[in-house]
C-alpha cells in the first residue's frame, strides 16, 4: 500500500501553470546536467595537447563522467523511492554543480578523471528520476511531448557546454572554458529549484512497507521485474547502442577536423556542435508523431535518418559533413526521445527502476563505445568509425523490430484519443 499521491490527480494538464513550470524546470535540469557533463568533449584536442596524452586517452575524460552516471542511476532511483523525486533531483543537481566547479582546476589527468567520476556519480540523480517525475506529474496524453521537451533541454545543455568551452579553450585555455560552463550550469540549477512544482503524483511507501522489506530485497525485486521484460530490454538496447555510437562520433569529430586535409582551428571546429540544435528540434517533432503514427514507426524512421546522416559525413567536404552531422543528430535525438518516453508506457509499475536501467545502459554504452571506437578511428580513420557506429544503429533497429512490435504504444492511437 502506498500514500502521499492525490487520489483525484491524473497529472498536470497541458497549458496549466504547473505544467509550464514543470516543463521549464526539467528543461533547466537538462541544461544544467548535460552542459557540464559534455563540456570537456568540446575541448578534447586541447586537453590532449595540454596534458600530453593520446587522443583515445583524452576521451576518458568524457567516459569517466558517463561511467559514474551509469553506476549511480540505480542507487539514485532507490533514494527517489524513499524521499521523493523532487528532493532527489535537487540534491543531485546541487552536488553536480559543486563537482563541476572543481573539475577545471584538476592538477593532473588522474585527478581530472577522479573528479569527473564523482561528477557523474552525483549527476545521476537527474536522468535517473526526471522522466519518472514527469510521468507521475503530467497527463498520459501529453507525457510524450513533455518528455521530448526534457530531451530538448539536454540537447541545448550539451550544445552550450561544448560551444562555450571549445572557443575559450583556444583563446584562453580549456580550464577557463569548462569553468564558465559550470557557472552556467549553476544558474540553470537555480531555475530548476525555483520552478519545479511540488509532487502530487508520487506514491510514497508506507512505513509498514519499509519495515517489512529490506531496501536491498525491495530494489532487487523491482530491478528483476524491470529487466525480465523483453520489451523493456529492447528499449535499454536502444540507449546502449545508439548513445555509444553518438558519443564516439562527437568525441572524435574535432580530431578529424583539426587534422589534414581540413586543419580547422578549435574555435571553428567547436561550432560543429551547433548540430545539436537539430536534436532539439527533432526530439520535439518525434514526440508529436508518436500518437498518430505509433512509437515503433517513428523510432525506426529516426534510425534510418541517422544512418543517412552518417553516410553523408564520409565525404571529404566540410559543408557535406555539416549536413550529414545535422541529419545524424536529428535522427539520434528523435530515437532517444521516443525510446525514453516509451518506458512510462511499458513499465506498468517500478517505473523509477525501469527508467534507471535505461539510463544505466545508455551511459554504459556511452562510456564503452565512446572510448572503444576511438581505437577504430586511430587505426583506420573516419570511415571505420562510421562503419562501427552504423553497425550499432542497424542492430538497434533489428532489436526494435523483433521485440517492440505489438507492444503498448507501438501502434497509432485512435482518433478519439488524439482529439
Amino acid at each position: 500500500m502506498t500514500g502521499s499521491a492525490d487520489s483525484d490527480f491524473d497529472g498536470h494538464r497541458h497549458g496549466s501553470t504547473d505544467y509550464k513550470n514543470l516543463i521549464l524546470a526539467l528543461f533547466a535540469a537538462g541544461v544544467a546536467t548535460f552542459s557540464q557533463l559534455y563540456s570537456l568533449q568540446g575541448v578534447l584536442p586541447e586537453l590532449a595537447r595540454n596534458l600530453h596524452i593520446e587522443d583515445s586517452h583524452a576521451a576518458l575524460a568524457v567516459s569517466a563522467a558517463t561511467l559514474g552516471l551509469a553506476i549511480a542511476v540505480i542507487p539514485w532511483s532507490m533514494v527517489a523511492d524513499r524521499i521523493g523525486r523532487l528532493k532527489t533531483m535537487t540534491y543531485s543537481i546541487i552536488g553536480a554543480v559543486i563537482f563541476g566547479l572543481a573539475v577545471p582546476w584538476s592538477p593532473t589527468f588522474e585527478w581530472l578523471l577522479l573528479l569527473r567520476l564523482g561528477e557523474g556519480l552525483v549527476l545521476g540523480g537527474i536522468p535517473a528520476v526526471a522522466l519518472v517525475y514527469l510521468s507521475e506529474e503530467v497527463t498520459r496524453t501529453h507525457a510524450a511531448i513533455a518528455a521530448a521537451t526534457y530531451v530538448s533541454g539536454t540537447t541545448i545543455g550539451g550544445l552550450l557546454g561544448r560551444l562555450i568551452a571549445g572557443p575559450l579553450s583556444e583563446f584562453v585555455n580549456w580550464r577557463i572554458g569548462t569553468f564558465v560552463v559550470s557557472c552556467l550550469a549553476a544558474v540553470a540549477a537555480l531555475i530548476f529549484i525555483k520552478k519545479a512544482p511540488q509532487p502530487r503524483g508520487f506514491q510514497h511507501p508506507q512505513q509498514s512497507e519499509l519495515e517489512n522489506e529490506t531496501a536491498l530485497k525491495r530494489i532487487t525485486g523491482k530491478l528483476t521485474w524491470a529487466i525480465s521484460r523483453p520489451a523493456l530490454l529492447a528499449i535499454y538496447a536502444q540507449g546502449f547502442l545508439l548513445m555509444g555510437g553518438f558519443v564516439a562520433t562527437y568525441n572524435y569529430l574535432a580530431f578529424r577536423l583539426e587534422a589534414p586535409p581540413f586543419f580547422v582551428p578549435a574555435s571553428l571546429a567547436s561550432l560543429m556542435f551547433t548540430a545539436y540544435l537539430a536534436g532539439t528540434w527533432s526530439s520535439r517533432q518525434a514526440g508529436k508523431f508518436v500518437l498518430p503514427l505509433g512509437r515503433l514507426t517513428v523510432l525506426l524512421a529516426t534510425l534510418v535518418i541517422a544512418l543517412i546522416g552518417l553516410a553523408i559525413t564520409l565525404f571529404e567536404s566540410i559543408p557535406l559533413i555539416i549536413i550529414g552531422l545535422l541529419i545524424y543528430t536529428a535522427g539520434f535525438f528523435g530515437a532517444h526521445a521516443v525510446a525514453s518516453g516509451w518506458i512510462g508506457r511499458l513499465a506498468t509499475h517500478n517505473r523509477a527502476q525501469a527508467t534507471s536501467l535505461y539510463n544505466l545502459f545508455y551511459y554504459v554504452g556511452s562510456s564503452l563505445f565512446g572510448w572503444l571506437i576511438g581505437y577504430a578511428f586511430t587505426a583506420a580513420g573516419w570511415p571505420l568509425l562510421v562503419a562501427c557506429v552504423a553497425g550499432l544503429v542497424a542492430l538497434a533497429g533489428a532489436i526494435a523490430v523483433v521485440l517492440l512490435r505489438n507492444q503498448p504504444g507501438s501502434a497509432p492511437q485512435p482518433r478519439e484519443v488524439l482529439s
